[in-house]
């Protein structure tokens, strides 16, 4: 009846925070990746380095974390010094989306992760908890990935998160930690047949998704190619 009560409860906080304060207009706008925004906080963050010698104005991570999530920008540190103030579709005013950073090392680009895959992860952690932690294996994909059985943990219909690249609704794997991700082999496979370059097995492919694209694909697992070019879980 506690975990019952619990799950009512935080489903109807997300629900509220989700709804409250924004006209449904505005909540739109806060879901819109602007290109010019991104530009903004681009020339935000070059800026910045230049006044401070090479420094990126980022938020401090674990090292082991997702690499897409690992260098989030601290608007503290060039707003309003470098740009006037922070773009209305960022999660820290409201917007879906987390401004990041990538390839910090040789050209440091910034990039947005889109929080409804988090919170897409979040129900079904949600769920996970619920039942004691577990979450029933309906099959085996790859090497220490599997899909869950939905049904045994109590979801009406499998749980989705809707790709930013595509609008598929893209379903959600889990390993044997327990840990859940978004499964993007769909997006991933349509790339494929456009994509020029040059790829090899063992290879994470993930990149063709985000390098002319300004979300990239957190919350997912390594991918590569197979023998027929098709993508498939990228085993450790």
């Amino acid at each position: 009846m506690k975990k019952t009560s619990m799950l009512i409860l935080l489903l109807l906080i997300s629900a509220f925070l989700t709804a409250c304060g924004y006209p449904q207009s505005e909540r739109a706008g806060n879901q819109i990746p602007y290109e010019d925004q991104l530009i903004t906080v681009q020339n935000a963050v070059n800026q910045y380095r230049g006044a401070t010698g090479g420094l990126l104005p980022i938020k401090t991570r674990e090292m082991d974390v997702d690499q897409f999530i690992k260098y989030p920008v601290d608007f503290s540190k060039i707003v309003p010094d470098y740009t006037a103030e922070v773009p209305t579709n960022a999660f820290e005013t409201g917007g879906i989306f987390q401004y990041v950073l990538m390839d910090v090392e040789e050209n440091p680009t910034v990039k947005l992760v889109d929080l409804q895959s988090a919170e897409a992860i979040r129900s079904v952690n949600v769920r996970k908890s619920a039942n004691g932690g577990q979450a029933p294996i309906s099959d085996i994909l790859a090497d220490n990935v599997y899909k869950f059985n939905h049904k045994a943990m109590g979801f009406s219909e499998e749980p989705t998160a809707v790709s930013p690249y595509s609008g598929r609704n893209l379903p959600m794997v889990i390993t044997g930690s327990g840990d859940v991700y978004i499964d993007y082999s769909m997006d991933l496979y349509s790339a494929l047949q456009e994509y020029e370059g040059e790829l090899e097995p063992g290879q994470d492919i993930r990149f063709i998704l985000y390098e002319d694209h300004p979300v990239v694909p957190a919350y997912s697992l390594p991918y590569t190619i197979n023998e027929e070019n098709e993508p498939v879980f990228l085993s450790e």
